[in-house]
């Protein structure tokens, strides 16, 4: 297959002097809304305990910890600042993402200790079944830094119960094991109560020598009997049990070491238990790279950062996908698949760290007679039409036949709507699109480039319609939404201007109504929300994606469930309709 794999067709192009120039604004205003992120991702970091505090415990950060677990440069953070349920650390209380420990790539979590001891708090359960989710499409070990002191009482009702509470990690831990996929902790601290879940449903415990876990803590030991209500009586009997607890709580090292055998080993220092954690990462099952790159690995030609001047933050501008893929891929290469059908659509191969990925995204512009269907109106880039959906089914097809992985791109205004489009078959070929992907149970990941608006949005690889997208990536462009606030706005009150007009009484009332609702849309569609509601699982700077890309690539193919040996792929063969004798790059 070195024909079709070592060296593909070229991408893109070098920017001229003038358009950089020209987008000098455009960079600059970008750079603006990724300050705004890492103000936030900072004040999180800064939010709660003083690391000199945390330091004169005997104890590391969870960032600490994470620096010296990980090899340098690889962490891919994710979830950093969600927060679903608007919890007064701003946070979620775990750090967690993409991580490759001892040259195996993860999935690594961690609780935050500066915050409540590392507390179960409001929007953690959810955080902690994505990160499950991730490990389960990756098939990717599940790293914890276990450090929980328990449930935040005052708000148990946040965290506990429920089809997603914090208890759902003991199934979910059980289904991943069952699938083959470890799940590895260290294990710090007090972990009472709920902290012991996390410290005894994975596969693997490793213990710091002061760390304890426990059905209950000393607090909740202690206060098991009460009357009913509290008087002094029964106050002092509290502060006897809690001081004994204190000095002696259940569930140490030599309950769950010497006695139990839980722990599998116990360490003198938090390092040694991040040395042991690498121990067990580097025996991990993985195959090595040969097995699965198509080529030597590459970068692109063109420089990541030139991204910043390719994407307009103004959503009613286009810029050319290909030269954005240009500059994310390996050698600025890619095989192209059906390049003149559906043209508002770009599906190719393409290699990154020497991997094979599809990728599918939106193109821009104006595509005369297009669509087929109809000549009432032409077709317009970002939205999706017949052949659009027809051509991202089979490519998707295609790639589950060939066990390839695909990276979606995503700047889509909606699919075609009305009567004609009714009779094209649109709403069906969206569905099609919907199964065609959940079929192939193949590893995705999705960037939100800039428009992620109405169903396109889902049926682009979007979590919402899939099992199979690990991970959404937002950028400084990112907008989510139903539709764009101005259509809404004219959508909600177009009947009640007429209403107005007819009775002879003022617009403006409405008119100020209208415009709130189009401040509301921004607000609530911009990047910062989006990672923060969950809508993305963070937002990067664009020239980060290629990092992204290249742990997604090292993950997926470190240890698959399923494999086409390269010689029997179909996909480079389909695109390419002939090869010359002795196995020349076709031209």
């Amino acid at each position: 297959m070195r024909p079709y794999f070592e060296r593909m067709d070229d991408l893109g192009n070098p920017l001229p002097e003038g358009h950089l120039e020209r987008m000098k604004e455009n960079v600059s205003r970008i750079e603006e809304v990724m300050r705004e992120i890492d103000a936030e991702v900072e004040r999180i970091k800064n939010y709660g305990v003083k690391t000199e505090e945390i330091h004169k415990r005997g104890e590391m950060t969870v960032w600490e910890r994470i620096e010296y677990l990980v090899d340098p440069g690889t962490f891919c953070p994710l979830h950093t600042i969600y927060d679903p349920e608007n919890e007064e650390s701003g946070h979620t209380g775990v750090i967690d993402g993409l991580a490759r420990i001892s040259g195996k790539w993860c999935v690594l979590i961690g609780f935050n200790n500066k915050w409540i001891a590392g507390a179960w708090i409001a929007g953690q359960a959810d955080n902690n079944l994505r990160v499950t989710d991730i490990a389960k499409i990756m098939n990717l070990p599940l790293v914890w830094l276990v450090n929980c002191s328990g449930v935040k009482l005052p708000e148990q009702e946040k965290v506990y119960a429920n089809r997603r509470g914090q208890g759902t990690c003991f199934f979910r831990h059980a289904e991943l094991e069952q699938l083959g996929i470890p799940v590895i902790a260290g294990i710090y601290g007090t972990n009472p109560a709920g902290g012991g879940y996390q410290g005894v449903s994975p596969t693997i415990l490793l213990a710091h020598k002061k760390c304890n876990i426990a059905v209950g803590g000393g607090g909740i030991v202690s206060g098991m009997s009460p009357k009913g209500y509290f008087d002094e009586a029964s106050a002092e009997q509290l502060i006897e049990a809690t001081r004994h607890f204190k000095a002696v709580p259940p569930g140490s090292v030599k309950i769950h070491y010497d006695e139990t055998g839980f722990f599998r080993a116990v360490f003198e220092t938090e390092q040694d238990v991040l040395d042991g954690l690498k121990s067990y990462m580097a025996e991990v099952p993985a195959y090595n790279p040969r097995f699965f790159r198509v080529a030597e690995p590459a970068e692109p030609l063109y420089d990541t950062k030139e991204i910043n001047s390719l994407i307009p933050l103004n959503p009613k501008a286009g810029f050319s996908f290909e030269n954005v893929l240009a500059r994310l891929v390996d050698n600025s290469e890619h095989l192209e698949f059906r390049p003149e059908y559906g043209p508002e659509i770009y599906t190719g191969l393409v290699k990154v760290d020497g991997f094979l990925l599809g990728v599918i995204g939106n193109r821009h512009g104006l595509f005369p007679d297009y669509p087929e269907y109809t000549k009432e109106y032409p077709g317009i880039g970002g939205k999706l039409y017949r052949q659009g959906l027809i051509k991202m089914s089979e490519f998707v097809t295609q790639c589950g036949r060939d066990r390839v992985p695909i990276a979606w791109f995503q700047d889509t205004s909606g699919i075609d709507v009305g009567d004609i489009a009714e009779k094209a078959e649109l709403l069906g070929l969206g569905q099609s699109l919907i199964y065609s992907i959940e079929q192939t149970k193949l590893p995705m990941m999705l960037v939100v480039l800039r428009k992620g608006t109405a169903a396109a949005h889902y049926v682009m690889g979007g979590p919402t319609a899939n099992n199979h997208t690990a991970f959404t990536l937002g950028t400084a462009a990112t907008e989510i939404n139903v539709m764009h606030g101005e259509t809404a706005a004219a959508a909600s009150y177009a009947r009640r201007l007429v209403k107005e007009k007819d009775a002879g009484k003022p617009l403006q009332p409405v008119i100020e109504k209208m415009n709130e609702m189009v401040k509301h849309y921004q607000e609530t569609s911009r990047p910062l929300y989006c990672a923060k509601k969950g809508f993305v699982d963070e937002v990067i700077r664009l020239e980060s994606i290629r990092k992204y890309l290249v742990a997604f690539a090292n993950g997926v193919y470190q240890n698959p469930r399923s494999i086409c040996p390269q010689h029997h792929m179909l996909l480079p063969r389909l695109i390419r309709s002939q090869i010359v004798q002795g196995l020349a790059r076709p031209e």
